[in-house]
């Protein structure tokens, strides 16, 4: 849905410059533009009352004052201009800027929407520059306005234009991208032990030689390409070649095929290492209600954004839309869900979830300090407490008790109308609503709620307890308003956000709710769900509007007692091997291939490989591990365009992200977006205008630009980056395995605790020479008095080191330990995933 549209602008108050008189094109034959040249003063043109525009050596020029903050905040325009439906127009002027500004230039409606028919973003520079746009009219409109908009600049500074052009009958215009060589690889690199394959774009139909070059030139492989044929998805005839029998470690490797030579990748075991971290950092940059230290964040700082300091009008006390509640809720905090100011809980509920995920698949992957936050350094993991930072937002979005709808959740809070880029958080004037409740958030917040109730248990008992009692709230009051829809109108100042099926929230936060009670009523709602025991997986992937998998994912993988889980676990293998079929007949090694690329393509092609690496976590096929590792090649650049889009990671990567505060393209004052973020990636209905001027007829993989007002192709979102974060998390664990296993057995409970037996068992070839044993208990477990072994626990991280006596395991041989633990607050699930000496058990 579209997030960020700066198109739908305010009403202006204009004032004519001197009096104005209507022009047409019968008028004026080809050139449409009135006095471009302002030989004869500055008629027809307007402006708006804080600027004056006077005619000085033969150009239009005017003082903008400074403290503005959206770009419309000072127009200088001119209306009437008529338009033909299906005509291509040429667009041009020469501007100055002193000193140096980017500003807008757009052809547009002349009244709310505000639809936008061309837009561009002059840079202009004190000598001055020639500027030609072109674009195509989608409809015939007697009344067009062209307008500079040159607002949003904290200081003031001098404009000046002329030569102000449009003129029909213009060729239309050719976009054609440098996509570099025609060798296409994973620019971050390959693992040692991964699949290593490129695509090469060629003509050619027979097969081709290739040679594998190190850094010194020298060739260390070679081989033979398959034809693929015409790849639908680029239009590219295509061959792919295969290198995975090389492993040598080593970086600025090249591959050279049909006389092209790729850009440079590395092969290391350590490849990922950062990429989890990085995905992670960048929530700490779209965190509302909070100052970003430059200390933390070299390069990102800037104040709290919505915090009620003016120009803010704050989140600390948010009223809702005219005639939705009587009340004001305190929601500051959370994070900024895309390159705007909008904050909803539908797409936070599935980011939040996502790390939360990443984080219960392998707690100890993630330590305090890890993420460098305010929060570091307070024994828990950083990773939790960037989830709760957005937790608690949902958690402060909840219909209050006493209210009508209480215990549901609102939609989403927001500006009253859209504001322009750049923008910082802490410089919005606008007026922020609740906009009403509906069953998808409320289901978002059960869900996540419950979630955060078992993983919080081992640190913050109170917070677990404050999640689970919203949780059952929302899951009562969802059950009582099953069809509270968004409104799909309801997209002024933010997206709608709408869903009209809520199935599968229900589903979802059902599972989610039974894993961490383990009560009969949702047991009893997962398994007479449609959506249990359907084919969930679709060929687009989910996202947040399908919700279902997350909690079929959940209940393959959170320890639970469903009576049918085997089959459930199965399910998730399957859903696999589906991805795994669409990524083997795709050139690119892509397990996305719809005829048409989805918005936030990107996310759905991470997310097939959140199912895929799930089923290499069940099985430890090792078929599985490889198809992720293949298909984050597409990511990393592997695609018809060449490039990376993961901000920082790869020669080529995007970095002009649709942003309010990561805005350089607009400002050189202020930063890309941070290292580790997610493009959308591209998207086939290219809904904003520089898309559509540059776009037009693309295939799949060449509908996006990476341009900072595509806000169609080139979004940031935090659902977006979550699964990179856990995709490129799993890329990071090593992920060995070691033959032993491991039989752990409650053998008797009370009120407050129980007593475990723990068998480990050598099913290898090779004695293990002194053990330790690791494992995380589901819930909020806590280990106590042991025997046979040592045991030391962290959160819900348990250690266990043998003693002297039995450190040896010898092939086909068992040592057994024991201990007495405290009983969760919930069910006392057995842990599923241990690992022995760092290797997981098979």
């Amino acid at each position: 849905m579209p997030r960020c549209r700066a198109a739908l602008l305010a009403l202006l108050t204009m004032v004519a410059l001197s009096p104005a008189t209507s022009a047409h094109a019968a008028d004026e034959g080809p050139e449409q533009i009135v006095n471009g040249t302002f030989d004869t003063g500055t008629a027809p043109w307007w402006s708006t009352g804080n600027v004056t525009p006077v005619v000085q050596d033969g150009r239009l020029c005017a003082d903008i004052p400074g403290g503005t903050a959206n770009p419309w905040d000072v127009i200088i325009g001119q209306n009437d201009l008529p338009l033909v439906e299906g005509e291509t127009y040429a667009f041009g002027f020469f501007a100055t800027a002193t000193p140096a500004k980017v500003g807008r230039a757009l052809i547009q409606l002349p009244v709310d929407p505000w639809t936008q028919y061309l837009s561009a973003a002059p840079e202009m520079s004190v000598s001055g520059n020639d500027y030609s746009y072109t674009f195509a009219a989608p409809v015939s409109l007697p009344n067009a306005q062209v307008a500079f908009q040159l607002g949003g600049s904290a200081e003031p500074w001098r404009f000046c234009m002329d030569d102000v052009s449009l003129k029909g009958g213009a060729e239309p215009e050719v976009y054609e991208p440098d996509t570099g060589p025609r060798v296409r690889v994973n620019m971050l690199g390959y693992l040692p032990s991964g699949p290593k394959r490129a695509t090469v774009v060629t003509a050619a139909t027979a097969a081709l030689d290739w040679e594998l070059k190190n850094a010194d030139n020298e060739t260390v492989a070679k081989g033979r390409t398959t034809p693929r044929g015409v790849d639908a998805s680029s239009g590219q005839n295509v061959h792919t070649l295969d290198f995975g029998s090389y492993r040598k470690a080593g970086e600025g490797y090249t591959i050279t095929a049909d006389g092209e030579t790729s850009r440079p990748f590395d092969i290391a075991a350590d490849l990922y290492d950062q990429l989890p971290t990085d995905a992670l950092k960048f929530y700490y940059t779209q965190r509302s209600g909070i100052e970003i230290l430059g200390s933390l964040r070299p390069g990102y700082a800037r104040p709290a954004g919505h915090l009620g300091v003016a120009p803010n009008q704050g989140d600390v006390s948010v009223p809702c839309q005219p005639g939705v509640c009587d009340y004001s809720l305190d929601v500051r905090g959370g994070w900024y869900d895309a390159g705007d100011h909008g904050k909803y809980v539908v797409n936070g509920g599935i980011s939040v979830h996502q790390l939360m995920s990443a984080y219960e698949r392998d707690r100890a992957a993630f330590k305090d300090g890890q993420l460098a936050i305010p929060e570091s350094g307070n024994g828990r993991p950083d990773i939790l407490d960037e989830a709760r930072w957005e937790q608690e937002f949902l958690l402060s979005m909840q219909v209050p008790d006493g209210k009508p709808l209480a215990g549901m959740a609102h939609h989403k809070i927001h500006d009253r109308a859209w504001t322009g880029l750049p923008l910082l958080p802490h410089l919005d004037p606008q007026p922020r609503e609740l906009h009403p409740p509906s069953t998808a958030a409320t289901l978002n917040l059960a869900a996540t709620a419950a979630q955060a109730a078992r993983l919080f248990a081992p640190y913050d008992a109170a917070f677990a307890a404050r999640n689970l009692t919203a949780a059952r709230k929302a899951w009562a009051a969802a059950k009582a308003e099953p069809a509270r829809y968004a409104d799909p109108a309801d997209g002024t100042g933010g997206g709608a956000y709408n869903d009209a099926d809520v199935s599968d929230e229900f589903y979802w936060a059902a599972a989610e709710l039974y894993i961490t009670t383990g009560e009969k009523e949702f047991r009893d709602f997962v398994l007479a769900s449609p959506h249990h025991t359907a084919d969930i997986w679709r060929d687009r992937g989910f996202d947040w509007g399908n919700t279902a998998q997350l909690g079929r994912l959940d209940l393959a993988t959170v320890p639970n007692a469903l009576p049918d889980r085997a089959r459930v676990r199965k399910s998730v293998v399957l859903g696999a091997e589906k991805y795994l079929a669409i990524q083997r007949a795709h050139p690119y090694g892509l397990a996305y291939n719809p005829p048409d690329y989805d918005w936030g393509s990107n996310n759905l092609v991470l997310n097939n490989l959140v199912v895929v690496a799930t089923a290499y976590d069940l099985t430890g096929e090792e078929k599985y591990r490889g198809a992720v590792r293949e298909g984050m090649d597409y990511i990393l650049g592997r695609n018809a365009l060449n490039q990376s889009y993961v901000t920082g990671y790869g020669e080529v990567a995007s970095k002009n992200q649709h942003s309010r505060w990561y805005a350089h393209q607009l400002d050189p004052a202020l930063p890309n977006p941070p290292r580790g973020t997610l493009a959308g990636g591209p998207n086939s209905a290219i809904q904003d205008p520089v898309a559509q001027r540059l776009l037009q007829g693309c295939k799949p993989q060449f509908c996006y630009i990476d341009h900072i007002e595509s806000w169609s192709t080139n979004e940031l979102t935090i659902n977006w980056n979550s699964p990179l974060a856990w995709v490129s998390a799993f890329l990071a664990d090593r992920g060995e395995r070691v033959d032993c296993r491991v039989v752990y057995t409650a053998h008797g409970s009370w009120p407050s605790g129980f007593t475990t037996q723990v068998v480990i068992e050598n099913t290898g070839r090779q004695a293990v020479d002194g053990w330790t044993l690791r494992w995380s208990f589901p819930a909020g477990q806590q280990a106590g008095n042991a025997w046979g072994a040592t045991l030391s626990q962290s959160g819900a991280v348990v250690t266990a080191k043998a003693l002297d006596w039995n450190s040896q395991i010898k092939p086909g041989q068992r040592v057994t330990f024991g201990f007495n633990g405290t009983n969760p607050s919930g069910p006392n699930q057995a842990p599923e995933v241990f690992h022995l000496n760092g290797a997981r058990c098979r």
